[in-house]
């Protein structure tokens, strides 16, 4: 049998257990609710139920709920790094991952209670300890948002 046949594959959909054992957030700032399409060390797509019973919506604003766009931000970086965390195979690890630069960012559509937000993203580098995706958040097919994130990996052995 060769060595390669041994090797665990990754999963290619991490549910709310996983993204748990990958992520440190949790409610109110856990914005993923599950990631499917993980192609290892590429990409994936994060998915984000929005609902009216969010925090920020009662300040932001509560004639006209709208997600800030800050965190549509911050629910692309937490879906790209369960992407690296499953890709490194780091569950149960501690990682951190923390901001580094976003760039290119644009705003292109309102998200609201009710929708569901998809997270592209796309690894435009990666492998070490900093790393650079291209994210895109999609609503019903129609472009919300998108921007190039980077950010430093951090595991709790500060490795």
């Amino acid at each position: 049998m060769a060595a390669d046949e041994t090797a665990p594959i990754p999963p290619t959909e991490a549910d709310l257990g996983l993204i748990k054992q990958i992520l440190p957030h949790r409610y109110p700032f856990l914005l993923v609710d599950k990631v499917r399409d993980i192609v290892p060390m590429k990409s994936c797509v994060g998915i984000k139920n929005v609902t009216s019973n969010e925090p920020h919506f009662e300040g932001h604003f509560p004639q006209e709920p709208v997600m800030p766009g800050v965190l549509i931000i911050e629910a692309m970086a937490q879906a790209a790094a369960v992407l690296v965390g499953v890709s490194l195979d780091l569950a149960g690890q501690s990682l951190g991952t923390y901001f580094m630069a976003i760039d290119k960012c644009r705003f292109r559509r309102k998200v609201v209670p009710g929708d569901v937000l998809e997270l592209h993203m796309t690894t435009l580098r990666g492998g070490g300890k900093v790393w650079k995706f291209e994210g895109r958040a999609i609503v019903d097919g129609e472009l919300a948002a998108e921007a190039e994130i980077m950010a430093m990996l951090s595991r709790g052995d500060n490795g």
